[in-house]
């Protein structure tokens, strides 16, 4: 594959969210992707990070998010540096802003950042002068999974104009899903987020987002359902009892047939089996969950190559 000469038109350093990108780059992120992939594909190496350290600071737990941004930063040839809290400084009570700040004068110039904080992204970018990319932030946004679900559901559906997307579930504690609201409209497709009232109300309102009010409501006409996982370690005076969630809310085979014969299903994942939805459905044909897992990495490549102007 024939590497095209850098474009320096992405002026972007940073990556915090993706409710300030055109549909234009963000069909430009996806493209490289699908380039990215390929030359993983044919394992063609490609040096266009081999200047830049990535720092990987996660404060909260994560298995794809962590290890595919380590991958995509080695196959673009960046040195890595993996920030282990339980034997870092942070336990000695060492803050935030010291922490990144010793990234940086250590040599790091990439920092990616999960933090269970919502706006901690943004305080890196305005004390430091690393390039940022948002990992995930508590329940605000949560970017690169934002474009690799589009990337996988544009792979099996083609253009995302004019199709439904129904996001089920625990939507309020999810940065996911706020993030996946932005991209899948602007890409075009029409949203509908449902589940129990006290995690959906909040939407009520947004601009070209549906809140449907039962789940029979959501899949009817669905092209793709993406359910979300309970997160019990977020949920506190909103609680929902995960026996009512799984009677209620809970995708089975019977319960997809109210949604478009071929309608594919995601998970940002972790799942779990049996209360999102059934094993049957996680494993069967319709589920893009491993597809979305396999994209990870190629999107992290591009967002990094086009962050550092190296694409």
């Amino acid at each position: 594959m024939t590497v095209e000469a850098p474009s320096r038109t992405w002026s972007q350093r940073h990556l915090l969210d993706v409710d300030g990108l055109s549909r234009a780059k963000i069909e430009r992120i996806l493209d490289l992707a699908v380039e990215m992939r390929e030359a993983r594909a044919s394992r063609e190496y490609r040096s266009l990070l081999e200047t830049e350290t990535v720092g990987l600071a996660f404060y909260e737990p994560s298995t794809r998010t962590r290890v595919s941004f380590e991958l995509a930063a080695k196959a673009l040839g960046a040195t890595t540096v993996d920030l282990h809290l339980a034997g870092s400084s942070v336990l000695k009570g060492e803050s935030l802003v010291d922490t990144l700040r010793t990234l940086e004068r250590t040599g790091v110039t990439m920092l990616v950042l999960r933090h269970g904080a919502a706006g901690a992204p943004h305080l890196a970018v305005r004390t430091t002068g690393m390039h940022v990319l948002n990992a995930g932030d508590g329940t605000h946004a949560h970017p690169t999974q934002a474009l690799l679900d589009a990337l996988t559901l544009r792979d099996a559906l083609g253009s995302l104009d004019g199709r439904t997307v129904a996001i089920v579930g625990d939507v309020a504690h999810s940065r996911v899903a706020r993030s996946n609201l932005h991209a899948l409209r602007t890409l075009g497709a029409l949203v509908r987020v449902a589940g129990p009232t006290p995690w959906v109300n909040e939407f009520d309102g947004w601009p070209d987002v549906e809140v449907a009010p039962s789940l029979a409501e959501a899949l009817d006409g669905a092209d793709a359902v993406m359910t979300l996982r309970v997160q019990t370690e977020r949920a506190t005076k909103d609680a929902v009892s995960l026996d009512d969630y799984v009677r209620d809310w809970r995708l089975d085979d019977s319960r997809m047939s109210l949604a478009n014969p071929e309608a594919f299903i995601l998970h940002p994942g972790p799942t779990n089996e049996g209360v999102e939805l059934t094993a049957a459905l996680a494993n069967g044909p319709r589920t893009l969950i491993g597809r979305q897992v396999e994209n990870g990495v190629p999107v992290r490549m591009a967002v990094m190559a086009l962050l550092t102007g190296a694409a």
